[in-house]
């Protein structure tokens, strides 16, 4: 593998990592798969050639994964004070 396929493998996690964050506010089964191949998909690149590109794409599937977190976390609250206060009533 030369050059150009680990610059293949930055620009498809740097997508990627960019579909992530767009893909986490529409639906978790779009953002987290893609944070998760994008994250391997520069890590791959990054060891064949470091380059920019290939961490941007991890930081941008890291941060995905992150929002992806602290979004469920969020959500699985709200739904449990949610569901106590029609238990309670």
């Amino acid at each position: 593998m030369g050059r150009s396929d680990s610059n293949g493998l930055a620009i498809a996690s740097l997508v990627l990592g960019i579909v992530s964050i767009l893909g986490i506010w529409a639906s978790w089964a779009i953002g987290i798969p893609a944070a998760v191949v994008g994250l391997i998909l520069g890590i791959m690149a990054r060891k064949q050639n470091p380059s920019s590109m290939a961490t941007a794409g991890i930081v941008l599937s890291i941060i995905a994964l992150i929002l992806s977190a602290v979004v469920m976390v969020a959500c699985v609250s709200c739904f449990g004070c949610f569901s106590f206060k029609i238990l309670m009533t």
